[in-house]
Order: C-alpha cells, then sequence, then structure tokens
C-alpha cells in the first residue's frame, strides 16, 4: 500500500473508532465518571494502572476501585485515614493487589502536595522527541516515598526498554482532545503532538502486517520506530492512529 493510500486508510480507521460507543466497551469510562480535573485523573490513573488482560475483567476492578473510594478520587487521596486505607487491603487485579493500592494512594497524595499534581511532572520533563523520558521521570517521582519494591514494577519504565502501554494510553486520555468526546484532554500543559500511541500485542500485531513496524519485540525501541511513522501521517495528532491500529486488531481481527 502506498504512503497516502495507508495514511487514508487508517485515518478512516481512526474516525471510525474515535467516537462516544468506544466508551461503552473501554476502561475510559472510568474517568469520564467525572468532571472535576482531579479526579477525572486520579480514576484515569488507577484505571490504565490496572489495564491488562480481560477487559470486562479490567472494567468491573477499576469501578470496584473507585467504590472503595467513596466515588471521590481526590478527596479518598488527600484526606483518607488509616482504617479508611484498610478497606483496600482485600482488593485484588491480577498481580496488582491492596499493597499496591495503598502504595499507589499515598504517592498520589505525595505527588499533589509536593509536585502540583500529575500534569506538572509531564509537562516539566517532557522534550522535543516525546514523553517516555517524563513517563520514567514521573515514576521516579512517584516512587520517592517509602513504598514496597513489588510496587515498582506496576509502573513501566521506557529508559528500561519498556513500551509503557499503560502510561501512554493514560497520557493519551489526559492530554489529547479528540472533540469526539472520547479523550478527554485536561491537560493543556503537555503537547498532544508529543503523545505516542500505546504499543501492545494487538497494535503491534497490526502495524507490522500494514508495514509501518519492522522490529519484533513490543519495547521502547518498536515504540519509537512507531511514533516516527505515526508522526509522519500527523505531526500534530499522532495517538489518534490508536483508534485505528486497536480498532482493527480487537474488533476486526484484522
Amino acid at each position: 500500500m502506498k504512503t497516502d493510500d495507508l495514511k487514508s486508510f487508517l485515518d478512516e480507521k481512526a474516525a471510525l473508532y474515535n467516537r462516544p460507543d468506544f466508551i461503552d466497551s473501554d476502561p475510559i469510562q472510568i474517568p469520564h465518571l467525572f468532571s472535576a480535573k482531579e479526579d477525572i485523573e486520579i480514576a484515569g490513573f488507577l484505571a490504565a494502572t490496572i489495564a491488562w488482560g480481560n477487559r470486562k475483567q479490567i472494567i468491573k476492578n477499576a469501578h470496584r476501585m473507585i467504590e472503595l473510594m467513596g466515588q471521590a478520587p481526590y478527596d479518598f487521596v488527600m484526606s483518607h485515614t488509616d482504617p479508611q486505607l484498610e478497606r483496600l487491603d482485600g482488593f485484588v487485579h491480577r498481580t496488582f493487589n491492596g499493597v499496591d493500592f495503598t502504595t499507589f494512594i499515598r504517592a498520589l497524595r505525595n505527588l499533589y502536595e509536593k509536585h502540583g499534581g500529575p500534569e506538572q511532572v509531564f509537562a516539566k520533563h517532557q522534550n522535543a522527541q516525546g514523553l517516555q523520558h517524563a513517563i520514567s521521570q514521573f515514576k521516579k517521582t512517584f516512587f520517592e516515598i517509602e513504598h514496597p519494591t513489588r510496587t515498582q514494577k506496576h509502573l513501566s519504565d521506557p529508559l528500561n526498554n519498556s513500551a509503557a502501554k499503560r502510561l501512554n494510553m493514560y497520557l493519551r486520555w489526559m492530554v489529547r482532545k479528540d472533540n469526539k468526546g472520547v479523550d478527554l484532554g485536561i491537560w493543556k500543559g503537555v503537547s498532544p503532538a508529543l503523545l505516542s500511541c500505546p504499543l501492545d500485542v494487538h497494535s503491534g500485531n497490526v502495524a507490522r502486517k500494514l508495514g509501518i513496524l519492522t522490529r519484533k519485540q513490543n519495547d521502547a525501541k518498536a515504540l519509537a520506530e512507531l511514533d516516527a511513522q505515526l508522526r509522519f501521517f500527523d505531526p500534530t495528532d499522532p495517538a489518534k492512529y490508536d483508534f485505528a491500529l486497536f480498532g482493527l486488531g480487537v474488533f476486526e481481527k484484522f
């Protein structure tokens, strides 16, 4: 397929899946429960953190997380008591458990108290190459509090050659304003042009079949290769192609 034809094909697929009915089957529905910025970014962060495995189970458990926080994520993060944190002990999603959940709540409070919240951390560390360095710095900042070593595995680090799929997805939700009612676009301090397409098994396989990704592993090097191609197609909004690659892989079994 010629470059122009491929771009047109992907633009068409992105438009097909970047629409409101996508929300009902996706974890992005969790931050959509809220209207206040801090509630949106906390709910989105926690939902993205557990976004691996069965999608229905991800959504079910993400709703459970919100319930355990009394349907008020920011208030819970900033005002929780030790007895309230004990409610989280029984939470489990795959390898993310109550210890991890409690640590994340404490780390989020520190993030707001000491750093102004997640947007400020990403905005501070973004650079012309993208947001992968910022993701690495965010992980360092997030875990500057005392924490169990085991919990670190739930945030990926691109500088350790991870594609950081879940954090890139979270950034798409927070930064990209699609005017279709899907991506929330509440962060104005980070440029959508710097976003990366969340790279997973589905998007990676589709990208390889289309010839826009050659590397076999879904790692940071593959993400950089895919970034270059998608930014060539649309320098201002490369992450919109996540809808095309995901839709082709999951819904169309491309």
